[in-house]
């Protein structure tokens, strides 16, 4: 039944993937979305997979070898920790990412990001990294981190339609409204996003869990990610001239 509804809504909504080269010659910064073990760990919580999951496996692979690359090089790397409190709740959520538990931190491939001197660290509380990254004075952290990097494009990986899609669809946003100059594309890496895979039957368990079919609302996010204004990719490669930027 999921495939059939899969290949119908592909050629209803047909997402075409391109290939990114990265050689330096446009500044980029890499923005990894809560690759954390609360959502990405077998069995660590509310909204981590229950078993290996081949998708989410593959995700986290491609997250480290850009992660490795950009670091390097030297390139700048933003990363965005889901962090919650637990009287403070997130609906329609279920608890998630508590802090002080395993599931707000970085999943064992990244935690060594924890001292990489180019790897900035947000913890949010908020779905949208974007917003969360705004502080109680005003200041957004992420636009610093891009004004100050001198940012032209990003490219983003993690768990692709709640927290990708509503991260890229605000910084689309705010770029469109020239508030993160020099700020000028996003890129999603499709290979580079997984989506969980909570079922009906599964859902019914997990109290105010909502049904979220994997290879559906993946190509769904890819899909409406595109039609704000981001690129979607396949294929990510290096190809770095002598003189690389600092």
């Amino acid at each position: 039944m999921v495939s059939t509804t899969l290949r119908l809504l592909k050629n209803e909504l047909p997402v075409d993937e391109g290939s990114l080269l990265l050689n330096g010659d446009v500044k980029t910064g890499l923005v990894l979305v809560d690759v954390v073990n609360g959502v990405f760990t077998v069995g660590t919580g509310n909204l981590a997979p229950r078993q290996p999951d081949e998708q989410i496996s593959s995700m986290v692979d491609e997250s480290v070898k850009l992660a490795k690359a950009f670091s390097e090089k030297q390139w700048p790397v933003f990363a965005f920790l889901d962090s919650h409190h637990l009287d403070i709740p997130e609906p329609p959520y279920p608890s998630h990412c508590i802090i002080g538990t395993p599931e707000f931190e970085l999943v064992p491939a990244l935690q060594w990001l924890e001292n990489e001197p180019n790897a900035t660290l947000r913890r949010k509380d908020y779905v949208d990294g974007f917003l969360g990254s705004i502080e109680k004075v005003g200041l957004n952290v992420f636009v610093d981190w891009v004004k100050n990097n001198d940012i032209k494009a990003l490219l983003v990986v993690g768990i692709c339609i709640d927290c990708v899609l509503d991260f890229v669809c605000s910084t689309l946003s705010a770029r469109n409204r020239r508030i993160l100059a020099p700020l000028e594309g996003v890129i999603v890496y499709s290979r580079g996003c997984a989506t969980s895979d909570h079922l009906v039957l599964v859902v019914r368990t997990i109290k105010d869990a909502l049904a979220h079919p994997q290879e559906l609302m993946h190509h769904i996010g890819l899909c409406m990610a595109k039609g704000r204004g981001a690129k979607i990719v396949l294929d990510v490669s290096f190809c770095v001239p002598k003189e690389q930027y600092s």
